[in-house]
């Protein structure tokens, strides 16, 4: 029973998108959207699991869901006081994203392919059913996904061969620097001790830092844009994420020539893991330094009393 002279249909609008979605009949169409999008997407699920499980280099697959549920859950308000609508020109994406899927399937096999045709069909599914004011809240969840995706192998060999020069070259400069007489020759180091001997030290793909810049990426866009105001300080932290992995991993692999001067096997095995492992730290701390100066650079106003 509403007040006198109320309107029902604004106490409902004022609901949000909660009240106009949350009904019997939209929860069935929900829960048969979902048991649909599993089914046809099941396969792709599976070989991600497959590449991610166990993997240096797509562990943080299964965390990305989670952020991106974060990223909605920070946006709760906003989408409480949205209003839920049909949007049919959402059937072009959505469409788009099931035609392409098919295509990676059986045309053009590629799993990279396949991932984000799913995530264009999801966008295509919450523009359709929420309408543009909502999909637009839920834009960066939605695009956030990407990083969960396994990017295809011969992009990776493409992109880690120059990430091995680039680490060889700079890990040979420092090392220089430091006055360690090093050699180099293609991604191997070849580091002179006091005695006079040569100790072989080869920057593999594992240790192109690869996977650092991948978690950086992903890492760097969730900061980006959950704890900065202001689009130009979330393309700073975006362009910082990629040379700040870089320039850490030289680090890394400077710090590997230098510990195999007292002890060979540093650089080999479950010592040269744990050596990576330790440089994560600082390269995070580095990042959030980068994220500090560009919050400090504007200081916003104080709220009047």
């Amino acid at each position: 029973m509403t007040k006198e002279g109320a309107n029902p249909s604004s106490d409902i609008a004022s609901k949000g998108v909660v009240a106009r979605f949350a009904t019997p009949t939209n929860l069935v169409v929900v829960a048969a959207g979902i048991a649909a999008f599993l089914w046809l997407f099941h396969q792709w699920f599976g070989f991600q699991n497959h590449f991610s499980w166990g993997s240096d280099d797509w562990s943080h697959a299964y965390v990305v869901p989670f952020i991106s549920g974060y990223a909605i859950w920070r946006s709760r308000d906003q989408l409480k006081a949205s209003i839920q609508e049909i949007f049919w020109p959402g059937i072009l994406p959505l469409t788009l994203g099931v035609v392409c899927y098919l295509f990676f399937v059986v045309g053009f096999p590629n799993h990279m392919g396949q991932g984000l045709s799913i995530i264009l069909t999801i966008f295509g599914l919450v523009l359709l059913n929420a309408g543009p004011k909502i999909t637009a809240l839920l834009s960066f969840p939605i695009v956030y996904l990407m990083f969960a995706v396994t990017i295809s192998q011969s992009v990776m060999q493409g992109i880690t061969f120059q990430l091995q020069l680039i680490a060889s070259k700079g890990s040979w400069i420092l090392l220089n620097v430091l006055q360690i007489q090093t050699d180099l020759a293609g991604n191997t180091l070849y580091i002179s001790t006091s005695s006079g001997d040569t100790i072989p030290l080869s920057v593999a793909e594992a240790c192109s830092g690869m996977r650092m810049v991948i978690a950086f990426y992903a890492l760097g866009t969730a900061i980006a844009f959950l704890s900065t105001r202001y689009w130009w300080q979330r393309v700073a932290l975006l362009l910082l994420a990629g040379p700040v992995a870089i320039f850490v991993n030289i680090l890394r692999v400077a710090s590997l020539g230098v510990l195999s001067l007292w002890n060979p096997e540093f650089a080999k095995g479950n010592a040269h893991m744990f050596v990576g492992v330790l440089w994560l730290i600082p390269s995070f701390a580095l990042y959030m330094l980068c994220v500090w100066m560009l919050k400090k650079m504007i200081r916003d106003p104080e709220p009047a009393p």
